[in-house]
């Protein structure tokens, strides 16, 4: 109770051990010493009786000397001035009452003592009381700043995590990028690359299907000049006069001298829509001779009259090949041969 009182009021002072027993002993003390104080007095207010006493010494047996002169006569003694007994008593009370002063003195200088003691043990007390609620408040303060100190530590030390996971996800993110950024350029020289060869394998197959195309013209002229051989064979040889076919015409579009005026029309009709040209259309015309049986099958196809660019009289060549067979005429017969003027489409 008194630690927990103590703790609770620190500048209290602590309460002194013995304090019951130091007054008991004081008034132990204060009844001795009035009672030495009433005996001291009281055994002298008689006053003493006088004594007298008779001094006998033995004379030795010594001749008789002669008789000394007498001595000389003793000075009479004075008596002992008799005192009153009124002023016994009054001396008695003066002497008992300085007596009882010196003895208050002595109290109260003792009591003095005690209090100045029991002062400077509570200087003392609340001195060490507040040395101890200072120390208290050093700890404190000590124990606090240590805290905000080791607060600052952590909060540094999550801020330098932070700033780490922070830089380790950046670091992440631009590998990320870059290599999604390699990724894309892989992806595109890649595609570059699959354009580049279908690009390329698109030009060897145009290449190739123009070759084939080339070589089946030819081989389709070749054939058709055979059969043209033959026919003529069959119609009695070369110089032969029999009937024969009639012989070609000039004029724009299709026709000859043996042709209906609508005829030009209808081979206009059959070869324009197999014209494959994007290229320049401006200044180009091209004249294309054609040889044909009377049912319509393509004998031969000769350009006669360049344009100039061998690309478009080409083109214009392989429209009319893929225009076989050719349209019969009104009679029913397609004419033997004729010329078409081809002209590229605006």
């Amino acid at each position: 109770m008194t630690r927990r009182q103590n703790n609770a009021y620190p500048l209290q002072p602590p309460r002194e051990r013995g304090t019951g027993r130091a007054i008991a002993l004081a008034v132990v003390m204060h009844v001795l010493l009035g009672f030495f104080l009433y005996h001291g007095i009281h055994w002298q207010n008689s006053t003493p009786a006088g004594a007298e006493a008779e001094l006998w010494t033995e004379v030795p047996d010594v001749p008789t000397p002669r008789p000394a002169p007498p001595p000389p006569a003793p000075a009479p003694v004075k008596p002992a001035p008799q005192v009153n007994d009124e002023e016994a008593d009054i001396a008695l009370q003066e002497k008992k009452r300085k007596q009882q002063q010196e003895a208050q003195r002595q109290a109260e200088l003792a009591e003095q003592q005690r209090q100045q003691k029991l002062q400077a043990q509570q200087e003392a007390e609340a001195k060490r009381q507040k040395q101890l609620a200072a120390d208290q408040a050093a700890a404190a303060a000590a124990a606090k700043l240590k805290q905000q100190q080791q607060q600052q530590q952590q909060q540094a030390e999550k801020l330098k995590q932070q700033q780490l996971a922070q830089q380790k996800q950046e670091q992440l993110k631009k590998q990320q990028e870059e290599q999604q950024k390699e990724q894309e350029a892989k992806q595109a020289q890649a595609d570059a690359q699959a354009k580049a060869d279908a690009a390329k394998a698109a030009k060897a197959k145009a290449q190739a299907q123009a070759q084939a195309q080339a070589e089946a013209a030819k081989k389709l002229d070749a054939e058709r000049r055979q059969r043209l051989a033959a026919m003529q064979g069959m119609a009695g040889g070369e110089g032969s006069t029999g009937n024969g076919l009639a012989k070609s015409g000039t004029g724009t579009g299709s026709g000859g001298n043996a042709t209906s005026p609508g005829y030009a029309d209808k081979v206009k009709r059959r070869v324009q829509p197999n014209i494959i040209w994007s290229g320049d259309t401006s200044g180009l015309e091209t004249v294309v001779s054609v040889r044909c049986s009377p049912t319509g099958t393509l004998l031969s196809a000769t350009v006669t009259r360049s344009s100039g660019n061998q690309a478009w009289d080409d083109a214009a060549l392989r429209a009319v090949q893929r225009s076989d067979p050719m349209p019969q005429d009104v009679n029913g017969k397609t004419p033997e041969s004729f010329k078409i003027t081809l002209r590229p489409a605006a």
